[in-house]
């Protein structure tokens, strides 16, 4: 597995990235908008399996100092439980080192995931839901 920490974005299948959110339950994504919301990112991290294809992806949204947000920490089905998201997050924290804040959004059901890699549940969080779907599967 190869795993690279901000590649150059014309190198990327923005289409496979697309792909696996589908895969993982999140929705169709356009891979231009994808592309954008990459491009706005601080990190990207990308595990490729040997042939090159990208099997997973994370990224984070910060502001160079005080506050880091992983976002979009992702691994094909198929290769899930395989330590990929593990690694990759590593790799993003290991990055952020000296950050105030460094917070995440789970996606439902993936919680022990991130308590297993030593990150806690904050008491203090808050969101904005955009509807309700978002409210049930977030909100307390």
């Amino acid at each position: 597995m190869e795993y690279q920490i901000n590649p150059e974005p014309e190198a990327m299948d923005w289409s496979a990235v697309a792909e696996i959110f589908q895969q993982v339950g999140w929705g169709v994504r356009d891979p231009e908008d994808i592309r954008r919301a990459f491009a706005q990112s601080s990190l990207v991290c990308v595990a490729q399996d040997n042939q090159g294809r990208i099997v997973g992806f994370g990224r984070t949204v910060d502001d160079g100092r005080y506050y880091a947000l992983l976002v979009d920490v992702v691994v094909r089905p198929d290769a899930q439980s395989s330590g990929i998201g593990s690694r990759m997050v590593r790799m993003l924290q290991e990055c952020l080192v000296g950050y105030n804040f460094i917070t995440l959004t789970a996606a439902p059901g993936k919680e022990s995931f991130y308590q297993k890699l030593g990150w806690e549940k904050q008491t203090s969080s808050y969101i904005f839901p955009k509807d309700e779907k978002q409210r049930r599967e977030h909100c307390a």
